[in-house]
């Protein structure tokens, strides 16, 4: 339901929880729960944003005066899938159980840097795709060959 995380609802995550994650996944944007400068202005730059649709840069004054830029992440499955895909072709791998996505989502949140926090997201950016699948790759063909 689009604008379904109100002003209210995210200030009071921002009060509730040190370091709200919003997930805004709908698409296309004009679908989304809230756009990235919703929630990165009425968390007072607090969350880790998440979208199904690209957001571009957001600056934003937060209440102490300060000026920041965060970078939203888009959330869907131009992360995970390239990596995973490229791990069970690599290994040969007959079946693809649970536990390989397990891994595949391990090895992304392991490349996630602080800095990329820091700016309101909580993906590596988009122009690292091919190395972050790489790796992601090689951690899914590792576990896959115990298998």
């Amino acid at each position: 339901i689009p604008k379904t995380f109100t002003k209210p609802i995210l200030e009071f995550l921002a009060e509730s929880c040190p370091l709200p994650l919003i997930f805004a996944l709908s698409n296309p944007t004009s679908k989304a729960e809230c756009t990235a400068a919703e929630a990165y202005e009425w968390t007072d730059g607090k969350c880790i944003f998440a979208s199904g649709s690209p957001f571009g840069r957001v600056p934003v004054t937060l209440s102490d005066g300060t000026e920041k830029v965060f970078e939203p992440g888009q959330g869907n499955n131009a992360y995970i899938f390239p990596g995973l895909g490229l791990g069970v072709l690599a290994s040969k791998a007959k079946t693809v159980p649970d536990e390989l996505l397990y891994v595949a989502a391990e090895a992304l949140a392991e490349q996630v840097t602080e800095l990329d926090r820091d700016r309101g997201s909580m993906y590596p950016p988009l122009n690292t795709i091919r190395q972050v699948s790489v790796n992601i790759a090689v951690k899914v063909a590792e576990r896959a060959f115990k298998l």
